[in-house]
């Protein structure tokens, strides 16, 4: 499998950035991955609720370990994200189009973990399953 077959392979996943706004990205991500089915986490320190599941405000919050997360914050945000990940043991990450920060992408590869920083868009791929 490659990174992105990896990724989309998981059975749990939590979506940093998710946010309550419809006109969001954040939104259009973890909308689009609880369509497909699966199971996902909101991440978003400023909100209580998105379409009707609990956001959490950081990995550790969660009730279970994402084994995927994707990523859709500003770069300086994303590195918090990546080392709490890290921290936390999730396996792949996806940094979404202007997610993308080199350290964080350097930090969770030498951690281990499948990472996808190459300006592909998580919704393009759902879009063709």
């Amino acid at each position: 499998m490659n990174e992105i077959e990896t990724f989309l392979a998981a059975k749990t996943y939590a979506v940093a950035g998710a946010s309550a706004n419809t006109q969001k990205y954040g939104y259009r991500v973890f909308k689009a991955l609880l369509a497909s089915g699966r199971e996902t986490y909101p991440l978003n320190p400023s909100a209580d609720e998105i379409e009707g599941h609990k956001a959490y405000a950081k990995i550790a919050d969660l009730p279970v370990i994402p084994e995927s997360l994707s990523i859709i914050t500003p770069p300086e945000i994303t590195r918090q994200v990546v080392n709490d990940a890290i921290a936390a043991g999730v396996r792949n990450i996806w940094m979404q189009p202007g997610a993308e920060d080199e350290k964080a992408s350097k930090s969770a590869r030498e951690a281990g973990i499948n990472v996808i920083d190459d300006g592909a868009c998580v919704l393009v791929l759902l879009a063709r399953e």
